[in-house]
């Protein structure tokens, strides 16, 4: 690819759903590169592992959640040196490709705020009914992980049938993520997007082109994303007060949705 183009978003859809991804060597890599793990991080979404220590501070709510109301400041945060990372993958390209798909509506957002202060959070690119997690990012303890709470009970309420998390990290490990071969990530995620029949959005209709053989086709049937805040909605409002606005529902409700399917 040419330095600084911007992936055209059905191409990259359509990479998705061959199992693909995009990514840059470092952050000031002009250039980008296509991905094919041999071995595939995923975490089922009846598997999330909501500890005693992460159950409470969900459930204390010591973050304000919110989801893609700061979308370009999450991928700027990620893509950001820090202390245990010196370089990311995030380079230009990536992160106004992905802008671009947020605008068209297949990417989201979780943010976690400390304030005004944005502190933690990840984004990720939905396409029918599976959720391929990006990058995530903590500047204080526990961020991340309440963000990734919050992105699974989002995801079971939505209907959503597979998290990508593209590789295994002890951190994801922990959280119950699990590493299947490329071949059985493909039949997994084949078998979601060929289920049923929706429609696939602007980005894609139609523009993808013909897919290799025994790759499903759009349409697709797409999870919804607002599922978890109809929940959040029903809840009394004597639960959480007048004035609560998290943009999340409350953290007991993310906690059942977890405890029920794990």
């Amino acid at each position: 690819m040419k330095p600084f183009e911007t992936i055209d978003p059905a191409l990259l859809l359509s990479a998705y759903a061959q199992g693909l991804f995009p990514m840059a060597d470092a952050a000031d890599d002009p250039s980008v590169h296509w991905v094919e793990p041999r071995l595939r991080a995923i975490l089922p979404l009846d598997g999330f592992h909501l500890s005693r220590s992460l159950r409470k501070v969900v459930v204390g709510e010591r973050f304000r959640v919110t989801t893609d109301t700061a979308f370009a400041d999450i991928m700027a945060l990620c893509a950001a040196p820090a202390g245990d990372r010196p370089t990311t993958w995030i380079n230009p390209v990536i992160k106004a490709s992905y802008e671009r798909l947020f605008r068209l509506g297949h990417a989201h957002s979780v943010e976690c705020w400390d304030g005004d202060a944005l502190v933690g959070g990840l984004y990720g690119v939905t396409l029918g009914r599976a959720f391929f997690g990006e990058s995530m990012v903590s500047r204080v303890r526990d961020a991340s992980k309440v963000a990734l709470a919050h992105l699974v009970a989002r995801l079971i309420a939505g209907g959503w049938q597979l998290l990508d998390c593209q590789f295994i990290t002890p951190h994801l490990e922990s959280l119950g993520a699990i590493e299947i071969p490329q071949a059985d990530y493909l039949a997994r995620l084949y078998s979601v997007l060929s289920a049923g029949a929706g429609a696939l959005g602007a980005a894609g209709a139609g523009a993808a082109g013909a897919a290799p053989a025994g790759v499903p086709s759009p349409p697709f049937v797409a999870g919804d994303w607002g599922a978890l805040d109809a929940l959040g909605a029903a809840a009394p409002a004597s639960d959480f007060g007048a004035e609560r606005a998290t943009g999340s529902p409350p953290g007991y409700v993310i906690a059942q949705l977890l405890t029920k399917t794990s």
